[in-house]
């Protein structure tokens, strides 16, 4: 006995309405995790942009280092440490102990470097703070006998400083969190443009060319140009 006809028009009916359910599930996923995507993208856009403008400026002027002129600036200071002050340096003193909390408020207002915290070298004569900073270097010693102060700073220029912040070079331990927190930061801007990327390469065609250079140029430029 043969099937009816419409059975296989009723077959395909069930099929497709089997599949409808399947296709809005998968678009309404592929809606969701677009959303997230763009929202996790400008979000790390939004919060890492003054610090990638930052970064990429000052590879710039790291890369051409040797070409840029800088006069460094030499300031030297003398000063004399108050008497009730010169006697809280006597004694035995811990070999990187900093300077007594008022004897580093003196030496500031003397001689306009603050070597407050910082770890000092100690010997029978002197104390001896060195007190680096981005695109600077300065120093305080103080004689243990007569209290006489005698400061140092050098200042490398401001592109010195910003380059010292893109190096993490004497930047103490506010700078050393932010490059982690900017790090990570910049890795999810990435990783978020990336997906944004596959989601939208079917519509175009020269997406996964372009990151294959991305990737190709700077591998073959260390691996043959590199030496």
């Amino acid at each position: 006995m043969e099937r009816p006809a419409a059975a296989p028009a009723a077959d395909a009916r069930a099929s497709a309405a089997r599949q409808q359910p399947a296709s809005r599930s998968r678009k309404k996923a592929r809606s969701f995790w677009l959303k997230q995507l763009h929202t996790w993208h400008w979000v790390s856009a939004a919060v890492s942009l003054a610090g990638m403008l930052l970064f990429a400026i000052t590879g710039i002027t790291l890369n051409h280092a040797a070409s840029i002129g800088a006069e460094p600036k030499v300031t030297q200071v003398e000063a004399m440490l108050p008497p009730p002050r010169l006697a809280e340096l006597r004694g035995d003193h811990a070999a990187a102990a900093p300077l007594p909390p008022r004897v580093a408020e003196a030496v500031a207002a003397a001689v306009a470097l603050d070597p407050a915290g910082r770890a000092a070298e100690w010997s029978d004569e002197d104390v001896y703070v060195a007190m680096p900073g981005p695109g600077q270097d300065a120093w305080v010693s103080i004689d243990r006998t007569t209290g006489a102060i005698s400061a140092e700073r050098t200042w490398r220029g401001w592109i010195s400083y910003l380059n010292d912040l893109h190096k993490g070079r004497n930047t103490g331990d506010a700078w050393f969190w932010f490059i982690d927190v900017f790090a990570a930061v910049c890795i999810v801007f990435t990783l978020t443009g990336l997906l944004l990327l596959q989601l939208h390469a079917r519509h175009r065609p020269s997406t996964w060319p372009l990151v294959a250079t991305s990737l190709l140029v700077p591998l073959l430029l260390a691996v043959f140009l590199i030496h």
